[in-house]
């Protein structure tokens, strides 16, 4: 969401659109779009167990529905737009708000990918603490309160500051530019994944300790943890601007799919599938859980949920089917 998973500040973008725009320039020299036409889907496997839900059920409707082929193609967000780009995979199935790099593939002088409208998901990304937390420090949910109970985050690896817990270093955030702008004590540290991340979160929780981390919506865990969202000012437009100064929360975000346009121009059924495919935050976390709570291979996980909710995938299927 985990990442970007959030906005990306101006100078970031500029980065990331020297490197993608080098990815596109040598795809299409290649003719990498017309090369990497496949029967198999290449669907992009982004490191957060929701979207692990997305690729696991849509993988297993196209392999036992449709008969065809799938490869989950793990990478982290901006690998998976450069893949995209250059042809070597076909969609990605949950944007979180990447409109830098929707505006430079989709250039029309060389467009590679296509938007595939909303998936159903409704993202959310910010900074949590838990319930038990909230109780003991009334006010801290807020950036105000935030600020003044700082040190209560204090630990080993923070030293005088709080800690912040992120999840992986990949994840879009916005988060040191808003330490910056409200002028915390805050030091951001990184478990890594979103797995180590909420194991953290959950060693904190049981011992009843402070603990702030980055974290959003859709997730499983908010069904098993009692959580609060610290409260900051509303995200306006351009208010992310300066990644080093940033006033606002993160905005709200309908995630969204995105064909690499060679797969949609071909329009298979399992493109068709992907593209009438829409659910609930409800739904991805209910095969999210049977994926990290309940032990379950992706294709269990995916075959238990098929099984028990055939109203809600069978629009999703080609009318020739």
């Amino acid at each position: 969401m985990i990442d970007q998973r959030f906005r990306r500040a101006a100078t970031k973008a500029a980065a990331v659109s020297l490197t993608t725009l080098l990815a596109v320039s040598c795809g299409a020299a290649d003719g990498g779009d017309d090369e990497a036409d496949t029967d198999t889907v290449r669907i992009a496997l982004n490191g957060w167990v929701g979207y692990e839900a997305d690729a696991a059920v849509l993988s297993y409707l196209i392999e036992h529905e449709l008969g065809g082929k799938t490869e989950l193609v793990e990478e982290d967000e901006e690998s998976s737009w450069a893949s995209l780009g250059d042809g070597s995979v076909d969609v990605i199935l949950e944007n979180w708000g990447h409109e830098d790099l929707m505006e430079l593939y989709s250039a029309e002088e060389s467009q590679r990918v296509v938007d595939g409208g909303p998936n159903g998901n409704s993202g959310s990304i910010g900074w949590y603490i838990p319930q038990y937390v909230v109780d003991k420090y009334p006010g801290i949910d807020t950036y105000k309160g935030l600020k003044e109970n700082a040190d209560i985050f204090t630990g080993a690896q923070s030293g005088d500051m709080g800690r912040f817990l992120a999840a992986d270093p990949s994840f879009v955030t916005q988060d040191q530019g808003m330490i910056n702008h409200f002028d915390m004590d805050l030091e951001i540290s990184y478990a890594g994944s979103e797995e180590e991340q909420i194991a953290e979160v959950r060693k904190a929780y049981e011992k009843k300790e402070p603990v702030l981390f980055y974290f959003y919506e859709p997730q499983w865990i908010h069904e098993e943890l009692d959580l609060v969202k610290v409260d900051f000012p509303d995200y306006v437009p351009m208010c992310e601007i300066d990644p080093e100064d940033i006033g606002c929360d993160y905005p709200e975000y309908e995630l969204n799919k995105v064909f690499r346009k060679g797969f949609a121009d071909e329009g298979s059924e399992a493109y068709q599938l992907i593209d009438n495919w829409t659910w609930t935050n409800e739904d991805q976390n209910d095969v999210a859980r049977l994926i990290a709570e309940k032990g379950m291979s992706r294709e269990e996980a995916a075959k238990t949920w098929v099984e028990e909710n055939p109203d809600t995938w069978k629009p999703w299927l080609p009318e020739q089917s």
